[in-house]
């Protein structure tokens, strides 16, 4: 444990829902609380306590200027001086606010989530990069994508802001990857080193079992006790390839509704729409259900129960996980800790860091093959099997995956930041 008591920063573009960042930005949280740290947020938006938060609204990668500066950046092929000036000055404004957070705050130290690896919101991150140079102020940039692992963001007339800041290369700055792919591309790109954590979950207190709010969630979606519940666990997204698991329910005939628990997120909807159209013609029940779940239990507006993760988790029978790409894979480390199957795509992250360590799974390359289908229907009838697949890889996620693990590792990423 570092001898000092940090005041901590944390800065991104939203601090809120299921989202991966902010769901990872938690559990580190609550590690550092533990350690007698205390820790405060920057963003656009966030769901953390409002005495802890400095929310700027042009910090949100959904704020309408930032959206618009994004797709002019990304889809023209020449920059227009208006573009630049109004980067400039949004950049401006953030660099004010980030002085203020940390003046408000009497801060020792920022971890800066996503916002210097992503470019969803480059005026932010120019700003950070602007701010921890100009005070040379310890940082850790905890990196969990970049943008050339995104193809929206190959082209464009960005590239010298990606160059500058996406992700900057400083002294006072410990960069934070999530896999080993990642740690030797950035190495290759930047020349900058990095320390690899990869995401946890907290398998030291197991999820708690089932109540009457669990009970109570099957019919208000729609399903009835003799459905299969399959989960979709990830953002609607291209790159998530849900058609695949889409493809999957139909295939295995039986009674069976298909939950996609997360909402699209920064890529629009047009997704979506696809999704919805190619269920419907080749007869599938998909239920589109975002606004049903966030991270904690709560009522919504008009007082209906909002589902936890941990609720659509306990009922599911089977999860879906057909990515083509993943930083890490938050829905798999999810569900191995609530102890479901997992149909999944052998993404390369998953390759590389995960399935060498032995863990049990219905894994697929390119497409669902017969076989494919045979062993998540064989898994749905065989509750004894699902049992002690579930078991095997929730001790090895105990093992590798754990608080305990990530614990270790931010002491001593602490300690190298702040030179303790």
């Amino acid at each position: 444990m570092t001898g000092k008591h940090l005041r901590i920063g944390f800065v991104s573009t939203r601090f809120s829902g299921t989202d991966g960042v902010s769901l990872e930005t938690e559990k580190w949280v609550n590690i550092l609380n533990s350690l007698g740290h205390e820790c405060f947020f920057f963003a656009g938006e966030s769901d953390r306590p409002s005495e802890r938060s400095h929310l700027v609204p042009e910090a949100h990668f959904k704020h309408p200027s930032v959206e618009a500066l994004t797709s002019e950046l990304f889809l023209a092929t020449k920059r227009s001086a208006l573009t630049s000036q109004m980067v400039q000055s949004l950049k401006d404004h953030l660099h004010a606010h980030l002085e203020d957070f940390v003046g408000q705050f009497f801060l020792d130290v920022l971890v800066v989530e996503n916002a210097l690896s992503l470019p969803v919101n480059i005026p932010l991150g120019l700003a950070l990069t602007e701010f921890i140079a100009a005070e040379n102020f310890p940082t850790i940039a905890h990196h969990h994508d970049f943008s050339w692992e995104r193809k929206r963001f190959a082209i464009g007339v960005a590239g010298d802001y990606l160059r500058t800041a996406f992700p900057p290369y400083l002294p006072s700055i410990r960069h934070v990857v999530i896999n080993s792919f990642a740690a030797r591309q950035l190495a290759l790109r930047t020349g900058a080193s990095s320390m690899l954590i990869p995401n946890v979950m907290d398998f030291e207190s197991p999820p708690p079992p089932p109540d009457e709010i669990t009970d109570r969630m099957r019919a208000a979606l729609g399903l009835s006790e003799d459905d299969h519940v399959l989960l979709q666990p990830t953002r609607v997204v291209p790159r998530k390839r849900i058609e695949l698991a889409i493809e999957l329910t139909r295939r295995l005939d039986s009674a069976c509704g298909l939950i996609v628990s997360h909402a699209a997120g920064d890529e629009g909807s047009d997704y979506e729409q696809h999704l919805r159209a190619y269920a419907k013609l080749i007869g599938v029940r998909v239920i589109f259900a975002s606004k049903e779940f966030s991270h904690q239990r709560r009522l919504d507006e008009e007082g209906r129960q909002v589902f936890s993760l941990a609720d659509v988790y306990s009922q599911a029978e089977l999860v879906t996980y057909p990515s083509t790409v993943e930083g890490f894979g938050n829905a798999f480390l999810e569900t191995i800790y609530h102890r479901r199957p997992i149909v999944i795509s052998t993404y390369e992250i998953f390759k590389t860091d995960i399935q060498p360590k032995g863990f049990r799974v219905i894994g697929f390359d390119d497409f669902i093959s017969d076989y494919t289908v045979g062993q998540a229907l064989a898994v749905l009838q065989d509750p004894g099997m699902s049992a002690e697949m579930a078991e095997h890889n929730y001790n090895l996620g105990r093992r590798f995956y754990s608080f305990r693990s990530l614990e270790r590792n931010l002491v001593n990423l602490l300690g190298e930041t702040m030179g303790m």
